[in-house]
């Protein structure tokens, strides 16, 4: 499928359940609720294809799950082994964090996706767990799904990982759980935090001091959820750049997830001058509030800290940068050659495409801000591509081919979108 756009101006305020629910925290609900006792109520679970994919794989490990059309819930009766291949779709989080769900778990397990994710590297995840005691293998020695998993004794572990990975971190921490002591991680930055508010949220012991993380095991299953799903800023992020790139207009984004190391793209987008502000209303779980976006002339930046913070909203950020004035520059970002795309290589060639002037680096680029031009753009099957030059296309028109990929996070994205611009599939 292929969409195209048209330029308009508009201003939108955008409800608390008209952003996609949060990623993130949607597939962490489901895999968590089979280590709880009782039953977990889930609010505002993302119902799109890699989410929907967590979803099925709990229900193949011997979880009950219930669905009104409101309210998910699971009731878990510990992990079971399942005959069916566990398709994780499109997901380099569930696949990787099932990963550490079930190197512990009584069985044989055998995780697998799309062609995309068949592509995607997973020894940052299958050799550390290899190396306390893991029983996991696939294509490449463990590099490439599908991977088989049968399940172990876990020995504790006190591992330094080389990247800032929120999927590491947290398919560590999930093996931590259940090994045979008191287990460290370190990394080189702080990641994502989710994996250790949720699970504290339930009842695990975790630790924080900077970047060290110590894991205690179970001592007793978890406390069930009981939480409804933030709208997801990295959803909410490309209309915070269609605001901030056309003049006249704003947007308000309420129930978003005011998470800091969430948030951090709209910081940036700041930082190039867009009028942006933020009020929380909630706390229990993860801070929550609204974001205000006003549109204002951009000027350029350079993005070279917390990159594993934003590594998903660089894709829509580069659209900012290419309508900011100067050369803006984003270091430290290796991490996008391993997404869903090769989103450096898939950035720069787009933007080129829409008369951008652009450098590539091994571990990032460099955007001459200019006058973005309408062109033909291949998403590479990357739904973050896809949105982004989507939008972009509100400046100039666009034309991106292979849009399906967005249903993996965001099915409503074209009905949203249309309130900016008219959308033709």
């Amino acid at each position: 499928m292929n969409a195209s756009v048209e330029a308009v101006k508009t201003s939108i305020a955008f409800k608390s359940d008209t952003i996609a629910p949060d990623k993130s925290i949607s597939h962490r609900c489901a895999m968590f609720a089979v280590l709880a006792e009782g039953e977990s109520r889930i609010e505002n679970f993302l119902r799109a294809e890699d989410t929907l994919n967590t979803l099925n794989i709990v229900a193949h490990l011997g979880a009950k799950i219930t669905d009104d059309g409101s309210v998910i819930t699971i009731k878990s009766n510990g992990i079971q082994e399942s005959s069916e291949i566990l398709d994780c779709g499109n997901s380099g989080t569930g696949m990787r964090l099932f990963c550490g769900l079930l190197s512990s778990a009584e069985g044989h397990f055998v995780l697998s996706g799309d062609e995309y994710l068949k592509r995607r590297p997973m020894k940052r995840v299958t050799q550390p767990l290899r190396a306390i005691g893991a029983k996991l293998d696939g294509r490449k020695n463990g590099d490439l799904a599908p991977l088989s998993i049968r399940g172990a004794s876990l020995k504790a572990f006190d591992y330094t990982s080389p990247v800032a990975s929120a999927q590491v971190k947290s398919a560590m921490m999930l093996a931590a759980l259940r090994s045979d002591g008191v287990c460290t991680f370190r990394e080189p930055e702080l990641s994502r935090d989710h994996t250790e508010r949720m699970l504290r949220g339930m009842g695990a012991r975790v630790e924080i001091n900077g970047l060290e993380t110590k894991i205690w095991p179970l001592e007793k299953p978890l406390f069930p959820l009981d939480i409804r799903v933030p709208a997801d800023p990295s959803s909410a992020f490309f209309f915070a750049v269609a605001a901030a790139i056309i003049p006249g207009s704003s947007a308000i984004i309420e129930g978003v997830t005011l998470n800091p190391t969430r948030i951090e793209a709209f910081k940036v987008l700041e930082k190039m001058g867009a009028l942006i502000s933020y009020s929380v209303t909630d706390e229990r779980y993860e801070p929550i509030g609204t974001i205000t976006i006003k549109s204002a002339p951009l000027k350029a930046v350079v993005v070279e800290e917390n990159i594993a913070w934003l590594i998903d909203e660089l894709p829509a950020l580069s659209i900012a940068m290419a309508c900011a004035e100067g050369k803006s520059i984003i270091k430290n970002a290796e991490e996008l050659r391993v997404k869903e795309s090769d989103r450096i290589k898939s950035v720069v060639d787009n933007l080129n495409l829409c008369a951008i002037v652009t450098e590539e680096y091994s571990d990032g680029y460099a955007v001459y801000g200019g006058v973005l031009q309408s062109a033909t753009i291949n998403s590479y099957g990357d739904h973050r591509i896809a949105m982004s030059f989507l939008i972009a296309g509100l400046k100039c028109g666009m034309e991106v081919h292979d849009v399906e990929c967005i249903n993996t996070s965001f099915p409503n994205f074209f009905e949203l979108l249309g309130t900016f611009a008219k959308v033709s599939k």
